[in-house]
């Protein structure tokens, strides 16, 4: 695994520890088995990103500091300009660049995610809250709910995130769309 991945799993590992919360209590309050956070705090498998914002909400951290190791300052306005943000690469095919990564106490999660085609198939997520994306370039194929949607450049879904969804990029081309998660 990414040298990224292995540094979240350490933050996130070390919270917990430093809270002296059990991997039991963490797994419950997070809404993952306990065999799910052992993988994340392993640095060994991919970590969702609607975890780590679920990890940071649930024990009072920001998103971001899990993510980059550094704590956002500001709580008036935070610009990000183009191509900057915070980067975590989870794994080859999926990109996320923080969109929000300064800001103190943000009540959203925007990201500009990339994600390379593949033939794998689309693995499901969920995650509390709700989530917005919007497709920047390409086409996204996406499973919500046992429904199979595909979204063209322009094109926008919101929806209920605790529902189990994925998404891959369609077509051969990178997909790069913007999520909000609240």
């Amino acid at each position: 695994m990414n040298t990224q991945i292995k540094q979240i799993a350490q933050r996130i590992r070390g919270l917990r520890e430093v809270l002296n919360v059990s991997v039991e209590d963490a797994a419950t309050k997070c809404g993952v088995t306990e065999s799910e956070l052992i993988r994340y705090e392993s640095g060994t498998s991919d970590i969702p990103v609607s975890f780590i914002c679920q990890f940071a909400q649930c024990y009072g951290v920001e998103c971001t500091t899990l993510m980059s190791g550094e704590e956002p300052h500001v709580s008036t306005y935070f610009v990000t300009r183009k191509g900057t943000g915070v980067s975590v690469e989870r794994t080859k095919a999926y990109k996320y660049l923080a969109l929000a990564h300064g800001f103190r106490q943000a009540k959203m999660a925007p990201f500009e995610v990339t994600v390379e085609p593949n033939d794998l198939p689309i693995t499901l997520n969920t995650h509390a809250g709700q989530e917005f994306n919007q497709v920047l370039e390409g086409t996204l194929q996406l499973h919500i709910a046992g429904n199979d949607l595909v979204l063209n450049e322009g094109d926008s879904i919101y929806f209920d995130a605790t529902k189990p969804h994925g998404m891959k990029a369609v077509g051969g081309r990178k997909v790069r769309f913007l999520a909000i998660i609240g």
